[in-house]
């Protein structure tokens, strides 16, 4: 399923929120290339591509309908996987800020899912931290030995 459903993107491309194309006619490009997909290229198959070309439409109509909780897995994690690639372009680019694809997450249904989105949005908030850390040319290691070497000093002198 996870497969299929990205079949249409690959003629369509992956329309997200921000590219401005209503969910509608987001859905209308994506039913005309599956469409086209099943019906005009896998009809055309001999022996088994009419039969392959029906089964995908369903399993692709499946993922589109979103009640299945295979369905609904699969969602979750195109979803997973966006947020994935907000943190990986971060991260190649350094210092660019991605967060407006952050929202995302909170459509996450399944509670397994949302945790491993948790999990990489706080890596995502670490190297954030990290980032501002040595835009202010702090070294977060040096600092607390300082400190630490700060305070056996202290405790020296005091007695």
């Amino acid at each position: 399923m996870a497969l299929i459903h990205d079949m249409a993107e690959s003629l369509v491309g992956d329309i997200t929120p921000v590219d401005g194309v209503s969910k509608d006619e987001k859905n209308r490009r994506e039913t005309v290339s599956m469409d086209y997909l099943t019906t005009h290229l896998l009809g055309k198959v001999e022996r088994g591509g009419k039969e392959a070309g029906v089964e995908m439409r369903e399993i692709w109509q499946e993922y589109e309908d979103n009640i299945t909780m295979e369905a609904k897995f699969v969602h979750d994690v195109d979803k997973l996987e966006l947020v994935l690639q907000m943190v990986e372009y971060e991260k190649r680019k350094g210092k660019l800020d991605l967060g407006e694809f952050a929202w995302v997450a909170q459509r996450i249904v399944l509670a397994e899912v949302r945790e491993w989105c948790s999990e990489v949005l706080k890596e995502r908030e670490q190297y954030w931290k990290d980032l501002r850390i040595e835009a202010c040319g702090l070294d977060i290691g040096k600092a607390v030995m300082d400190h630490a070497e700060a305070e056996q000093t202290a405790r020296v002198d005091s007695s």
